[in-house]
């Protein structure tokens, strides 16, 4: 008997601290784990690029353009984040870097908001 009081004493210790570790579900969105403001950080090479569309595409924002289009729902939801937003990215003028960086794979014809991916 006592040691039925012991495992229903730790059983209820181990469900009460489950329950308050336990914050909900949180699902992977379009970036996986990581948030598209966060990949956002991971363009700045690409800012003046995403700016003006006369601006010359750096070899370093051409790589992380290319690695987050591998995901081009990533790559939408980047392009329109808050982030982006608050550097003064131009999404219209930011999705032309795939085609500006001549990447052979890019998502062309892909919606992205009421952008479509040249």
């Amino acid at each position: 008997m006592e040691s039925t009081m012991k495992y229903m004493c730790l059983l209820a210790f181990v469900v009460i601290l489950g329950i308050n570790q336990f914050d909900g579900a949180y699902g992977a969105g379009e970036c996986g784990k990581s948030s598209p403001d966060r990949e956002a950080w991971k363009l700045a090479p690409c800012a003046e690029a995403a700016q003006d569309e006369n601006a010359a595409v750096s070899d370093k924002c051409c790589g992380q353009v290319k690695r987050i289009g591998q995901n081009p729902s990533c790559l939408c939801a980047v392009m329109l984040s808050n982030t982006a937003k608050s550097a003064g990215i131009k999404p219209e003028i930011a999705l032309t870097i795939p085609k500006r960086c001549n990447i052979v794979d890019r998502p062309v014809g892909f919606k992205c908001g009421a952008y479509t991916l040249p």
